[in-house]
């Protein structure tokens, strides 16, 4: 029979063997990795990464508010605008009517004037022209004088009577 002894390792000798051990396996893995055929790595769709909403900041909002007022604005000028323009068309149009009226009026007044037009009115209504007899001239080479006479004084009586009358008459006459 044969007896076999072990000597316990001492602990510089266990750690050399410890070392010497996890090389091997080391070595062994990179051997395998370097045999085997690379695998592709399968990728997982992602779900889709819903993005969180932004905040409008405050001022951005009161711009685009403004913007928008003031477009508002701009157009209601626009409209106003070509109202008014259709407006002075239209009185444009009013006044060279009227012109064309004041030319036709102002030429029938000038005719109305016209000695023969009057010559020959007076003849259709059966006048004539008057003959020496019924011609009379006078001489106003005298200066003019003019006569006042005086009515009678009247009484006190009859003179506030007569005022009170004027003053009721112009009452009566301003509320008419």
């Amino acid at each position: 029979m044969a007896i076999s002894l072990t000597i316990p390792p001492t602990k510089s000798a266990s750690a050399g063997l410890r070392r010497e051990r996890e090389y091997e396996r080391e070595h062994e893995r990179q051997r395998e990795e370097f045999m085997r055929p690379p695998q592709r790595k399968v990728q997982k769709k992602a779900a889709p990464v819903r993005r969180q909403r932004e905040k409008v900041s405050l001022g951005t909002l009161c711009g685009f508010m403004a913007l928008a007022a003031m477009v508002a604005l701009m157009i209601m000028c626009r409209a106003q605008l070509t109202e008014i323009s259709a407006q002075v068309v239209s009185v444009q149009k009013e006044i060279s009517a009227l012109e064309d009226e004041h030319v036709a009026l102002l030429t029938r007044y000038e005719k109305t004037f016209d000695l023969t037009t009057i010559k020959e009115a007076a003849a259709a209504a059966g006048m004539a022209k008057p003959s020496a007899s019924q011609v009379y001239y006078i001489d106003l080479s005298e200066p003019d004088s003019v006569v006042v006479y005086q009515q009678k004084s009247q009484n006190v009586l009859s003179r506030v009577l007569t005022s009170l009358g004027n003053g009721v008459c112009a009452v009566v006459e301003y509320f008419k």
